[in-house]
């Protein structure tokens, strides 16, 4: 198993089980419009456009000039995956181009990823 994911399957043990808040998920984001659009259709702006990010496959918007590194990391963005590199991106995906030093509160991330599971 690759430490990629390891480092995956660790977080997603290791962060407790919590109500999640998907309209404080909405106040979390605005940390994160600065790069990322949630308009479905409206193009990429400094990073993908997050509309239907749940389920989609890592570095596949076609739209968006991603990292070789996002391109060819071949994960899926379930809540595990987003709750590891929203925490910090560079240790998901060593090479990736998104400069954000990642979010350390646990619940935000929670929150976050539950407003983002609600974006079509």
């Amino acid at each position: 198993m690759s430490r990629r994911l390891v480092l995956i399957a660790a977080i997603a043990l290791a962060v407790p089980a919590m109500a999640q808040d998907a309209e404080n998920g909405a106040a979390v984001f605005k940390r994160c419009a600065v790069c990322h659009s949630i308009k479905a259709g409206s193009g990429p702006s400094i990073g993908p456009v997050l509309a239907g990010v749940v389920g989609r496959k890592a570095g596949s918007q076609s739209d968006f000039p991603y990292s070789k590194a996002m391109s060819e990391v071949g994960l899926v963005w379930d809540a595990a995956t987003l709750d590891a590199f929203v925490t910090k991106p560079q240790s998901v995906v060593k090479g990736t181009k998104m400069t954000f030093p990642g979010l350390p509160d646990a619940k935000d991330r929670a929150d976050l990823i539950a407003y983002l599971a609600t974006l079509k």
